[in-house]
């Protein structure tokens, strides 16, 4: 972004196009995740499990059901609440709010996406840090 000034962040965000507040949708790994694959966060998907980390529901953890991209939140299975005429709606849940526990790794384009970015990242590391071979 190209402003530094809060309001102008936030309409950009606001109104940013769908493939780029779809970016916008991601959850930091648990620990074990994050050593298995190499990666801290990664896009937020349906079907994954993500375990809510800040809030009233903070601990609960579940599967995530539906994604809502423009508004950067997510309705995690089980997780509702009552309306007054006694139906229940999904409580969404911000998506910067939450940590993702499993992957759903069904998906072939989604492994060798982590995979990719496991490499990048491993990549930078060892020219920040010099460890690289150099030939």
């Amino acid at each position: 972004m190209e402003s530094s000034k809060p309001s102008k962040q936030r309409k950009a965000l606001y109104n940013a196009p769908i493939h780029r507040a779809r970016k916008q949708l991601t959850a930091k790994l648990s620990k074990d995740l994050r050593q298995q694959l190499g990666i801290a966060r990664i896009t937020i998907r349906t079907g994954d499990t993500v375990k809510v980390m800040r809030g009233e529901h903070s601990g609960y953890e579940g599967k995530v059901i539906a994604v809502r991209p423009k508004e950067g939140r997510i309705a995690i299975e089980g997780l509702t609440r009552k309306k007054a005429d006694g139906t229940e709606v999904p409580i969404w849940i911000h998506a910067s709010k939450v940590m993702i526990t499993k992957l759903d790794l069904s998906d072939k384009a989604r492994k060798e996406a982590i995979e990719e970015k496991a490499k990048q990242r491993k990549q930078t590391l060892e020219k920040i840090t010099g460890t690289g071979v150099t030939g």
